[in-house]
C-alpha cells in the first residue's frame, strides 16, 4: 500500500464534511473540496496556500522502519505509539493493537501542533510577557517600600531620642531640687551653730573676767549657761541619692520600639491547568470535533470501575468496587495505590487545587484527604452520608449528601471542615434532589453547581447561590433507552458532559442547558465516571470492563 494514496482515498472536506477533498491548505492544515476552496481563500485573516492533496502528499517525507530499515512505515500503532511497517504487522508483535494510517496520525499531530502554537502565541507567551513586565514595577515598589520603612524608623528613633532627653532632663532637675533643699537645711544649721559658738565665746570671755574680779556682787550674780550649751544641736545624717541604671534588655526595647514584619516573597505556582480553566486568562477556543476519537485505552485491575479524576495531564486517580484507590499513568502502569481508612469502597474521588486527593466514604460518613500518603479525615457527618465530591475553583469542597433515613438529599459546601452553604430546595420549597445514592457533582467555570441525579433521571444545575437554573432529562431524546445519568464533568468552555450508562454514550450540553451533541462513536461500554484534563481531553471510566478511554472531542 502506497501511503501517498492511502489517505487521499478517504479524506473529506474539513469545512463541509460531505465532499471528498482533492485539495488542502498547507497553512491552515485543512482539507478542501473544490466548492470550499474559494470560500476558504476569501478568509483574509491569513495568507493561504492551497495545493492539490496529491502534490501535498508528494512533498512529505515518510519514516523508515526502525526494526526493518528497508521498509517504509505506512501505519502507526496507537498502543506502542510508534510507526510500523507491513513486516512489523506480519511479525505478530502488534497483534490486537489499534493501527491507523500514518498519514492520519500525521494530520492529527498537525492539529495538535496548531493547537499548541495557538496556545503559545495567544495565552502562554503573553502571560510570560505580562509577568516579565511586572518585575520592574515590583522592583520600584520594593525600593519605595524600603525608603518608606527607613523614614518611619528614623521618625520613631527621633521620638525615642526626644523621650530619653526629656527623661534625662527631668532626672537632672530632680537632682538640682534635692541639692537645693539639702543646702537650705545645712545653711540653717550652720547659722544656728555659728550663733551658739559666738555666745559660747562671749561666755568664756565673761567667765575669765569674773575669775579675775574682786567684786563680790558680780561674782554672786553669775548664772551658768553650760547646761544650755551641753544640749548640742542634732547632727545631720545625710543619705545622698544614687542613680540606679536599669539593665538594658534589647528584646524588650525592640518589642517597645516596634519591629519589621518578615518580607514575604512566595512563588505562586501557575500551571497550565489553571490558565486553561480561565482563572488566570481566557481559555483557548476549542470547538467540538465532528468525529471524536479514542486516543488512549487504559486497562485497570478493577472488575467494576466507578470514579476517575485527573491528577495531572499524565496520571489519573481511580476508584472502583474495592477499598483500593489507584493512580495510573496513560500507559496503564500503576504508579501508586492505598487503601481507604475504613477498608470500605470510596464512593467518589476528587483532586484539590493543591494536588491532594479527596475521597468520600459512604459507610463511614466521612470525607478524607490524602496528603503524602497520609489519610486525614477532614469531615465527619452526623445523620448524613457523603456521595459525590468535587473541588471548586475557590478551594472549597462541594459534597452531595443523603440523610441516614434516605428521605432527604442536599449539596453542602465546605471550607476545610467548616460548612459554608447548603443547597436543598428550589424557590417553591420543593426538594432539588432525589434520595437515590447514585449522585455525582461538578462545578462549572461560571461557578454553577452541576449534579447528576440518577434517582430522578436528571441533571440539576443551580447557580453559585443555589438558585435552580435548569434541569436536563435527556431531551431532545434520540436515545433508545431511558436517560441514565452517572458521572458528570465540565470543560474549559463551560460545556457539561454526562455519562449515560443505559445508552452507552456521553451527552454534551452548553452551560445554559442547550443540547450540543452525543459522543456515541467510541464503543463505550457502560460509561460511569468522567473527568477532563487541562487540554479538554475526556477520560471515561467503563464500569464493567474496568477500562479508561481517553477521548479527543474538541479542537
Amino acid at each position: 500500500m502506497d501511503p501517498r494514496h492511502s489517505l487521499q482515498d478517504v479524506v473529506y472536506c474539513t469545512l463541509c464534511q460531505t465532499s471528498i477533498a482533492p485539495m488542502c491548505c498547507e497553512v491552515c492544515h485543512i482539507h478542501l473540496c473544490k466548492d470550499c476552496v474559494e470560500k476558504h481563500l476569501s478568509d483574509s485573516s491569513n495568507v493561504h496556500k492551497v495545493v492539490s492533496l496529491k502534490q501535498y502528499l508528494n512533498t512529505l517525507n515518510y519514516p523508515k522502519c526502525v526494526i526493518h530499515p528497508t521498509k517504509q512505515c505506512e501505519l502507526h500503532c496507537e498502543q506502542c505509539d510508534i510507526p510500523i511497517c507491513v513486516q512489523c504487522i506480519s511479525s505478530g508483535k502488534h497483534l490486537g493493537h489499534k493501527q491507523i494510517d500514518i498519514l492520519k496520525t500525521f494530520e492529527n499531530k498537525k492539529q495538535d501542533l496548531q493547537r499548541d502554537l495557538k496556545e503559545l502565541e495567544t495565552i502562554i507567551y503573553p502571560k510570560y510577557k505580562e509577568m516579565i513586565s511586572s518585575i520592574p514595577v515590583q522592583k520600584a515598589d520594593l525600593n519605595k517600600n524600603s525608603n518608606e520603612l527607613a523614614t518611619s524608623l528614623h521618625k520613631q528613633g527621633n521620638i525615642w531620642h526626644m523621650e530619653i532627653d526629656i527623661i534625662i532632663k527631668n532626672l537632672i532637675s530632680n537632682v538640682e531640687k534635692m541639692e537645693s533643699r539639702h543646702l537650705d537645711v545645712l545653711n540653717k544649721q550652720e547659722d544656728e551653730i555659728t550663733r551658739t559658738i559666738a555666745e559660747i565665746t562671749q561666755s568664756i570671755d565673761e567667765l575669765k573676767k569674773l575669775m579675775n574680779s574682786k567684786d563680790v556682787y558680780l561674782v554672786s550674780e553669775y548664772k551658768s549657761r553650760n547646761a544650755e550649751f551641753r544640749r548640742l544641736p542634732p547632727k545631720l545624717k545625710v543619705l545622698f541619692p544614687n542613680f540606679m541604671p536599669k539593665e538594658i534588655h534589647r528584646e524588650q526595647l525592640i518589642e517597645q520600639f516596634g519591629s519589621l514584619s518578615e518580607l514575604s516573597c512566595k512563588t505562586v505556582e501557575q500551571d497550565y491547568s489553571i490558565l486553561a480553566q480561565g482563572t488566570e486568562s481566557s481559555p483557548p477556543d476549542r470547538s467540538l470535533m465532528v468525529v471524536p476519537r479514542v486516543i488512549t485505552d487504559i486497562k485497570t485491575e478493577y472488575t467494576r470501575l466507578y470514579g476517575v479524576n485527573c491528577f495531572n495531564d499524565a496520571e489519573i486517580w481511580t476508584c472502583g468496587n474495592n477499598s483500593m484507590i489507584k493512580l495510573y499513568n496513560h500507559q496503564g502502569e500503576q504508579v501508586k495505590l492505598f487503601q481507604t481508612e475504613s477498608g470500605k469502597i470510596a464512593d467518589d474521588i476528587a483532586v484539590t487545587k493543591n494536588g491532594d486527593l479527596v475521597y468520600t466514604d459512604y459507610i463511614d460518613s466521612t470525607v478524607n484527604v490524602v496528603k503524602n500518603t497520609q489519610i486525614q479525615t477532614v469531615i465527619r457527618l452526623q445523620g448524613w452520608r457523603p456521595l459525590g465530591v468535587c473541588s471548586t475553583s475557590s478551594g472549597d469542597l462541594l459534597i452531595v449528601t443523603v440523610a441516614d433515613d434516605n428521605k432527604q438529599a442536599k449539596v453542602v459546601r465546605f471550607s476545610g471542615s467548616l460548612q459554608k452553604q447548603t443547597i436543598q430546595y428550589n424557590d417553591k420549597g420543593q426538594p432539588l434532589y432525589s434520595y437515590d445514592v447514585i449522585k455525582y457533582i461538578s462545578e462549572n467555570c461560571n461557578l454553577d453547581v452541576c449534579v447528576s441525579d440518577n434517582g430522578t433521571r436528571a441533571v440539576v444545575i443551580v447557580n453559585k447561590a443555589g438558585k435552580l437554573r435548569f434541569s436536563y432529562t435527556g431531551t431532545p431524546s434520540t436515545t433508545k433507552k431511558q436517560f441514565d445519568p452517572r458521572g458528570i464533568t465540565t470543560d474549559s468552555q463551560g460545556r457539561i458532559l454526562i455519562a449515560d450508562s443505559n445508552n452507552q454514550y456521553i451527552h454534551i450540553l452548553n452551560q445554559d442547558g442547550q443540547f450540543l451533541r452525543y459522543i456515541d462513536n467510541c464503543d463505550l461500554r457502560y460509561p460511569w465516571g468522567l473527568c477532563v484534563d487541562s487540554r479538554d481531553n475526556l477520560f471515561v471510566a467503563e464500569c464493567r470492563t474496568g477500562r479508561i478511554k481517553k477521548i479527543e472531542y474538541s479542537m
